[in-house]
């Protein structure tokens, strides 16, 4: 029947990630040169995501917007994604901003709720490098992955600050003599540590 629209609640995380700076790169290096900053990221997105079991929900122009059934393969997608794409000798940091929850799909493929708009949210006011995301019960990360408090962000179109923290991935070194080592965000030790396991349920 026309008009009728369908939709239902599921519970998903999910993830947009972006690089920093990138209009003013354009108007400082040119077209070409961004282009090929887009190209690194969205390599590192394809070759990454489908390993993790996270889908590429959309491009956003200098960004992606990445969505998983459990929140653990996502976390690891981020910092992995992050990882290859700095190896790539780009010139442009990555930011990720990061949440789970119970959401809207509608007509199957876009998503209504909270979790969705608070992880674009937080995404633009994480620093270069950073992984910011919101603390929940829906939100399980790695053994080999940690948090540092953020504080409560007053975060665009939510009426109270939003608990916040950052993401980090944890050293070897860190677990065999507990002294903090690890690198807030995107600049990781190994991205064969940060992909394991691998075979995870995708969207």
């Amino acid at each position: 029947m026309r008009g009728l629209t369908t939709s239902f609640r599921v519970d998903r995380c999910f993830a947009f990630v972006d690089l920093c700076g990138f209009t003013d790169y354009v108007d400082a290096e040119g077209d070409d040169a961004a282009v090929r900053e887009l190209g690194k990221l969205r390599s590192a997105v394809r070759e990454v995501a489908p390993l993790c079991g996270v889908r590429v929900d959309k491009w956003l122009g200098d960004g992606v917007m990445l969505v998983g059934v459990e929140s653990e393969p996502v976390v690891r997608g981020v910092l992995a994604i992050g990882q290859r794409f700095h190896d790539d000798h780009t010139h442009l940091a990555l930011r990720a901003g990061m949440a789970a929850g119970p959401v809207i799909l509608l007509e199957g493929d876009d998503y209504i709720g909270r979790s969705v708009n608070l992880a674009a949210r937080l995404c633009d006011v994480a620093d270069a490098y950073v992984v910011l995301a919101a603390p929940s019960e829906t939100l399980v990360l790695p053994e080999d992955v940690r948090t540092l408090p953020a504080g409560d962000m007053v975060v665009k179109g939510f009426a109270r600050p939003v608990e916040v923290v950052a993401i980090e991935a944890v050293r070897p070194s860190d677990r065999f003599d507990g002294r903090r080592r690890g690198t807030i965000g995107l600049r990781l030790p190994s991205l064969d540590q940060l992909l394991r396991p691998r075979a995870r349920p995708s969207a």
